[in-house]
């Protein structure tokens, strides 16, 4: 009797599936806004991914042609909407620039607290929109409580809630109401145990290093080549933070601060007895490492306020006198870039001496960290996209500026 391979009735198959072009999003809760992911699958392993822009377009570069400088500042709060006083501060500085402009000592401290506080403000909802894009909804709840306490403090100063147009070319709008140095000092100390929280719930939880660790590497060299900033930069272990690293009239702004740049070095992370982590050889540069950083940064700035706040109560001067909504600017361009909650803002501003520029351009953070997604994302699972995705941090409003 003939064994079962030699029976000609039985038809040998070879076994493939087709590959199929999936696409994520843009009305995908995952991708961060109105960013569209076309995948390349084969089966449920992803070989390519290439992400469209511009469903966000708000031509706001062309719109700055054709406005002073101080009327573009309101646009600015529209492209990193997460972190408006961030993307306000970026701009009036590039201004001052061009016009030689001295800032006040207290409105320079004042600018610290501000940028800070948003900084913080942006790493939360980062936290808590990372825990949605990997099936937990708590952490969300938990960032956004804190992250109340902080826009009712934006509110108390420039009436804003999301887009502030407070930081202006010239200093600030007003000076900080009464009592609000208070408010803020005593929401930093209800906010430091809160630190705890995110942890257990983000950072140590067995499930989420699972999802995140190993996932997404990003090498210090390809970071660089793809000109990557940030806390992604950062977190694959290239030590840069243009607020030491940046031009004099930026890195004076923290002139006298005690801080050290939050950079991963080496591939740790939590223990936990019943769910190992990844394998010991794991290096920097994945999904943990990149929201490690900004973890780390939040600490890093409630530190920085305190600071700012000690320095603004005794500082002499005023907020800043912000210039005429008509003032002229000299013949001439610049360049600043700033270290915004995504890394490097840059803004470009040629001027042929009238009061609006002949050109604005913007230098978007998130567009390069953007750029790195096709490469991280070959090979890893479906399921992996949204985790590698949202460790970027994007913002669609800054990249389809």
């Amino acid at each position: 009797m003939s064994s079962a391979l030699e029976d000609p009735r039985i038809i040998e198959f070879d076994v493939r599936t087709d590959e199929m072009l999936v696409n994520m999003g843009p009305q995908h809760p995952s991708t961060h806004g109105v960013l569209r992911l076309v995948l390349r699958t084969d089966g449920e392993v992803v070989s390519e991914v290439t992400p469209h822009i511009g469903y966000l377009h708000r031509c706001a570069e062309k719109i700055g042609e054709n406005l002073t400088p101080r009327q573009w500042i309101p646009y600015t709060d529209r492209m990193d909407y997460l972190a408006g006083m961030n993307m306000n501060l970026g701009w009036a500085l590039t201004v001052e620039k061009l016009l030689n402009y001295d800032l006040p000592e207290k409105a320079r401290h004042l600018r610290v607290i501000i940028a800070e506080m948003n900084r913080i403000a942006s790493h939360l909802v980062g936290m808590g929109a990372y825990g949605l894009d990997l099936g937990t909804f708590s952490p969300f709840l938990y960032a956004f409580r804190e992250r109340e306490k902080i826009l009712n403090l934006f509110e108390d100063v420039c009436g804003a809630r999301l887009t502030y147009s407070y930081l202006t070319v010239g200093g600030a709008t007003a000076d900080l109401p009464r009592g609000w140095v208070q408010k803020c000092e005593q929401f930093l100390d209800e906010l430091m145990p809160c630190i705890d929280e995110f942890h257990t719930l983000l950072t140590e939880n067995a499930i989420f290093i699972k999802r995140t660790a190993g996932i997404g590497v990003l090498s210090p060299e390809m970071a660089i080549d793809y000109g990557c900033t940030g806390p992604v930069l950062r977190g694959s272990g290239v030590d840069q933070d243009l607020r030491r690293d940046g031009e004099a009239i930026y890195t004076g702004m923290y002139e006298g601060y005690a801080f050290e740049v939050i950079v991963q070095k080496n591939g740790h992370y939590p223990q936990d007895h019943q769910y190992p982590p990844v394998p010991p050889e794991a290096v920097v540069g994945d999904c943990w490492h990149r929201f490690y950083v900004r973890m780390l940064e939040v600490v890093q700035s409630v530190d920085l306020v305190r600071q700012a706040i000690d320095k603004y109560t005794t500082a002499t001067g005023d907020w800043g006198t912000p210039v005429k909504l008509t003032e002229k600017l000299p013949k001439g361009e610049v360049y600043l870039e700033t270290e915004a909650p995504r890394g490097q803002m840059g803004f470009y501003l040629v001027s042929d001496g009238s009061s609006i520029p002949w050109r604005a351009r913007a230098r978007s953070s998130c567009f390069c960290n953007l750029s790195v997604c096709p490469e991280i994302c070959k090979g890893v699972l479906i399921a992996d996209v949204p985790a590698i995705v949202g460790s970027l941090d994007i913002v669609m409003g800054e990249i389809d500026r």
